[in-house]
């Protein structure tokens, strides 16, 4: 299969951040009522949108105690992982590896260059090697299309809007004036609130799709939709017999994973993913069409 340009996917990913950019706009002059000065507020975002920006992928591999690995330690896995990057036309990744039973896999990094492949220990037990392959070459394909760079900065202020109603009310203590709580101290963090709900349901569709575009340009690449459909079913029914403690320490990573963690009805609801099934049906759909 040749690698086609996603324009739905590139057209979606537009449209949210134009309308997050307007909307940030917005929580940027709300964010001025509550601190009372325009230049710290771009000051402390700033800083920390640099941080996240540049260390994101080292979060990323740290929050799931993964470690980057060499070829002498895992050849087969770097073997596989350098003739689908080829395939894909993209620089060789950085490869980790995270001690895990739970079977999963992501992609992190904030561009081509930079990027990471990290699998874990349960997944390589899991999967045939095609079907690893199929994994592999799907986590190619977000970086290719470079969905890890765009969620970073979409969520960016989506989570300084989640702090602000969160941590807000900590701040209205020492902002009384006649025993009165100052109004826009109120406003600011109920704004912070609409804001952060906005982001997170634009962010959660955007999510979704993109994870359909990667299946397809993952099967794009190795060329057996089948393999990667086989692979899904796989770790869908292997998270089931992973101990729950383990699920909920790494579901955090959710939006990053091959397959979110589940977590309940409502889990479910704001996923970071369509459903596997949904996912499943398209490879079918697209190895008939092969």
């Amino acid at each position: 299969m040749q690698w086609q340009t996603d324009w739905g996917l590139r057209g979606r990913m537009a449209l949210t951040m134009v309308l997050l950019f307007g909307l940030y706009i917005v929580f940027l002059g709300v964010l001025t009522l509550y601190f009372q000065s325009i230049v710290a507020v771009v000051l402390v975002m700033g800083l920390f949108m640099s941080a996240q920006f540049f260390f994101s992928d080292k979060l990323a591999l740290y929050s799931m105690g993964a470690r980057e690995v060499d070829p002498d330690e895992y050849p087969e896995l770097h073997r596989k992982v350098e003739r689908l990057a080829q395939q894909a036309d993209l620089p060789k990744p950085k490869i980790a590896v995270a001690d895990s039973r739970t079977p999963n896999a992501f992609a992190t990094g904030r561009s081509q260059d930079s990027a990471a492949v990290c699998v874990t220990t349960g997944i390589m037990r899991l999967l045939d090697d095609e079907e690893l392959e199929g994994v592999l070459a799907h986590e190619l394909a977000h970086v290719k299309n470079r969905d890890v760079m765009v969620m970073t900065i979409a969520s960016f202020l989506s989570t300084i809007a989640f702090l602000v109603v969160r941590w807000g009310w900590l701040f209205t203590g020492g902002r009384n004036r006649g025993g009165q709580q100052q109004a826009p101290v109120f406003v600011a963090i109920l704004l912070s609130l609409v804001v952060w709900v906005i982001s997170f349901l634009l962010i959660r569709a955007l999510s979704r799709y993109r994870e359909f575009a990667a299946d397809r340009g993952g099967a794009s690449i190795t060329g057996r939709p089948a393999a990667l459909a086989t692979a899904l079913m796989k770790i869908d029914s292997g998270m089931e017999k992973v101990p729950s403690e383990d699920l909920r320490g790494q579901s955090e990573m959710n939006a990053f994973f091959i397959i979110p963690i589940r977590s309940g009805f409502i889990g479910r609801l704001f996923s970071t993913h369509p459903s596997t099934e949904k996912r499943i049906e398209r490879l079918r759909q697209l190895e008939r069409e092969l």
